[in-house]
This record gives structure tokens, sequence and C-alpha cells, in this order.
């Protein structure tokens, strides 16, 4: 039988943090007419949080507007983080830190390009300060970013680490924030999703999304494809952060639904069957993908996130009832950007003579 997804009665009320508003909000839902109709009685819709605003698109400036507020709030006037070569998280930062006029550090992961492409031109364009830390050294990347705090100190400036993604207690909220915009963009198109799909690399957006189901009643299932890690790292990662964002923020929560919340018991559904060669790297498969969704929707995905994603929840939906979207009527995709990684990877496309 198919799915019954309702909305429950929503809460009296959320108490939010200080947030600044950076985003072009609300981003708007889109259904994929054509590509839905490979799977019969199927409607892909998707969540378009990549048009949050061309320089900074993706969905980590919704994790930002806490995150920077906090740095705001603490007088600081330095952001230090981390990622990958390709990170839109740190991309986003650095445009961030231009905008509002402060200072980037960014350390990532992998060893200095000869010539910067895609997130880190724009990164170098924005002008961020950048450290390489080597694959292997990676596990070092929080101590360094500790020992940059206490150089900036000794600047006589104050610096914030932000993790990676903006995924820890603070930057939980963005994706608690959008869940309430998906809920009146349920109410608008009279559609409520069986499922909602999102690739998790960091954990914030998947654990933003699960906690802001719990307080705004969304009674679907939140199915997160892995990017980066197994599905036990994101069990134990999205619990941590949710003790931590109750722990952090029990006054404000104290009496809404958000106090009711038991990480221990919260319901963490991550696919890892579709990491592929590992984080940013990809099968030919998932070009495949990005490729026949361009085709059809003129809908942009990357490999590194969205593609695999996207690619995974296709390929489980072709599966039908012994697939990890069974009885899916409606399935809505939050697209979370990645545009620019798209050009670092051009070889892994195969196109026509």
């Amino acid at each position: 039988m198919p799915r019954r997804t309702k909305i429950s009665a929503l809460p009296n009320s959320i108490n939010y943090p200080s947030r600044l508003r950076l985003a072009h909000l609300p981003t708007p839902v889109t259904k994929l007419e054509r590509y839905s109709s490979r799977f019969g009685n199927v409607n892909i819709w998707v969540k378009r949080d990549e048009l949050t605003g061309l320089e900074v698109s993706g969905n980590k400036i919704r994790k930002l507007e806490f995150s920077v507020a906090e740095a705001q709030a603490q007088n600081c006037d330095t952001l230090i983080t981390c990622g990958g070569l390709q990170s839109n998280h740190c991309r986003a930062t650095a445009v961030i830190g231009a905008r509002l006029g402060f200072k980037v550090h960014l350390i990532l992961r992998g060893e200095k390009p000869e010539v910067p492409d895609g997130n880190l031109l724009m990164d170098y364009l924005c002008g961020a300060e950048i450290s390489f830390l080597p694959a292997d050294s990676w596990s070092e990347h929080v101590d360094f970013a500790s020992q940059l705090k206490a150089h900036y100190r000794s600047l006589g400036r104050k610096g914030l680490f932000i993790p990676t993604g903006a995924s820890d207690a603070t930057g939980l909220w963005g994706y608690i924030a959008a869940t309430e915009e998906l809920i009146a963009d349920f109410s608008r198109l009279e559609m409520t999703p069986d499922y909602i799909v999102c690739a998790t690399g960091s954990g914030g957006t998947q654990a933003g999304l699960i906690v802001g189901s719990k307080m705004f009643g969304y009674n679907g299932q939140i199915l997160s494809f892995s990017v980066s890690d197994d599905p036990d790292y994101f069990d134990q990662k999205v619990r941590q952060d949710v003790e931590d964002w109750k722990r952090l923020y029990s006054e404000l929560l104290a009496g809404t639904e958000g106090d009711q919340i038991i990480p221990s018991a919260l319901e963490i559904i991550t696919n890892g069957g579709y990491l592929g060669p590992g984080y940013g790297s990809c099968d030919k498969e998932v070009f495949e993908t990005i490729h026949e969704v361009a085709v059809s929707e003129g809908l942009f995905l990357d490999p590194v996130y969205t593609g695999k994603a996207f690619h995974g929840m296709a390929t489980e939906l072709n599966k039908g009832s012994e697939g990890a979207l069974a009885d899916a009527e409606n399935v809505l995709f939050v697209h979370t950007g990645g545009l620019f990684g798209l050009f670092p990877q051009q070889s892994g496309f195969a196109f026509p003579g």
C-alpha cells in the first residue's frame, strides 16, 4: 500500500537564536515532470537550495546564518574553518567573510594545486587565506585550527572556529529553520512527501532535517545518502550534535517541542551504498545520472554531493518495493548546491563526439 504521510499539529512556537539574514529565502520547490516519468507513479520534487544566492549558492549559507551571527555576538573578527579543496562550505564562508568584513582563514584537505579551479578559485578571489593539509595529516586539522586562533590572538584579533560544513550545535539551526520553510512549501503545494532525501557529508543538514521534522510534525522519513563516511559514523555524529544542541540551547528550548527530543531515540537512516571510491570521487554511473538530469530538466548536480545522493535515490526507486524508498508516491530531494564543483571534474563526463 502507498505510504500516507501527513503533517501533525504544529507546535505553538519555536525560539531561534540570533540569525543573520543572508540567504535568498524561501527557495523554490520544483517538480521534475520529465525525469519522474521513468518511475511510474512516483513524483520527484526538488527543494532548490542551490538558489540561496549565486555567490554563496548552496545550503551552507543556511547554517552560516547562525554560525556567523554567533561570531558577531562573540565580537570575533576572524572566521577559521575547514573542508576539502572544493568545499562548498569554505567557499560560502569566504564570500560571507568578504561581504561582512571578516578575515577568513581556510584549512583545506589536500595538496595545493598549480592552478585553482571551481570553489578554490572563488576562495582566492574573495581574499581568504588558505592553509593546505595533506590528506594523511587531516586528523590534525582541529589542533591546527587552535594554533591559528592563538596566532590571531597574538595579533590582537579574535577568531571563531567553524567545523566542517558548519555541522555542529549552532549550524543545526539552519535546517531546523529550513524544515519550517518546507512545511510551508508542502501546505502551498498541497503535497507532503513520503520521503525527504539529502546528501550527507558532515551530518549537519541531515541532523537539522531530523530534528526539524520532530519539531514541526513531519511524519515522513528522512533518508540520507552518505558521500564521505559509513552509516555508523553518521549515527554517532548526528546524535552527538543533537545532544550538544540540547545542552547549549537548553534555555531557548525550554517548553518547546525541541525540549522533548531524545537523541538516543532519533531515527537516523543513512544509506552508505553509493559512496563510490570515496569523498570527492565517484563512479561513471554518477556522471551519467548528472548528465541525464541536466538533459531532461536543465538541473545541475555535482559529483561530490548531490550527484551521488540523486543517483542513489534514483537507483533505489528503480528497485520498487525492494528499494529504500518503497511505496513512495512523492519524494522531495534537497538540492544542497555544488555547481562550482562540476568544473574540476569535467573529465568524468563522456559526451557524444
